[in-house]
């Protein structure tokens, strides 16, 4: 797969890709802002584990905020690899949840660029699954291949105890409770970032994840694709 860069002079020749990238283009020609989530996700080295206050948001019975948005979430501690979880409901069990080849100190550093693009290609010849059943993906992050993931069949206990703790949130960014003191003594932190993402379908063979920025402005700034090759 051809290397997803942020630059808008590069040339990309995979065609799945381009036709989920003029969605942007031609819906979402508004300059990203620089003042949304993203930016808020930056100070991710600033907090501590005083920020708590997902442990008192996940108590609700019922999401925060209810509507055709599709939610994503990505997790880990601070010396571990990070997660991605993708839910249609942030009450939900998640539809999608993969542990990606990155850790999460690389991770935080692609988020001091201005523009995050994560891209997922299954190298699968058959089409009897849907896109997000597949199994074993290869992953981009901003142009570079960082490895390879396997879907989730069930979620570890750690991605458990996330997805019960973020039950009822449907955005934000901050730090966990850790399901035991000496697991956060080991591996620090466990931190996350929940966001509201529009779902593109381009075909069966690829979708993208668009953030929704929480002021309204268009231009995604972090955006996650899925694709099957041909």
């Amino acid at each position: 797969m051809p290397p997803v860069h942020s630059s808008p002079c590069f040339q990309m020749n995979n065609q799945a890709i381009l036709s989920l990238l003029r969605h942007t283009a031609g819906e979402k020609r508004a300059k990203s802002s620089r003042g949304g989530l993203l930016k808020m996700l930056k100070l991710f080295p600033m907090l501590t584990s005083g920020c708590k206050m997902a442990a008192l948001l996940g108590r609700p019975r019922k999401a925060l905020l209810k509507d055709s948005a599709t939610t994503g979430t990505i997790f880990g501690y601070r010396k571990g690899r990070v997660s991605l979880a993708i839910q249609e409901d942030p009450h939900c069990a998640p539809m999608f949840v993969i542990e990606l080849p990155m850790h999460s100190s690389l991770f935080h550093k692609e988020m001091a660029s201005d523009i995050v693009r994560i891209a997922l290609e299954s190298e699968t010849r058959t089409h009897k699954k849907k896109l997000l059943e597949e199994f074993v993906w290869a992953v981009f992050c901003n142009g570079r291949k960082v490895g390879y993931a396997i879907r989730r069949k069930q979620m570890s206990d750690d991605e458990l105890h996330v997805m019960q703790l973020l039950r009822g949130v449907s955005m934000g960014a901050g730090v966990l409770p850790c399901p035991n003191n000496e697991r956060e003594s080991a591996d620090g932190e466990l931190t996350y970032i929940r966001a509201r993402f529009e779902r593109v379908v381009g075909s069966k063979d690829s979708e993208a994840l668009y953030m929704i920025n929480p002021d309204g402005t268009a231009g995604p700034e972090l955006s996650i694709f899925f694709v099957r090759a041909r």
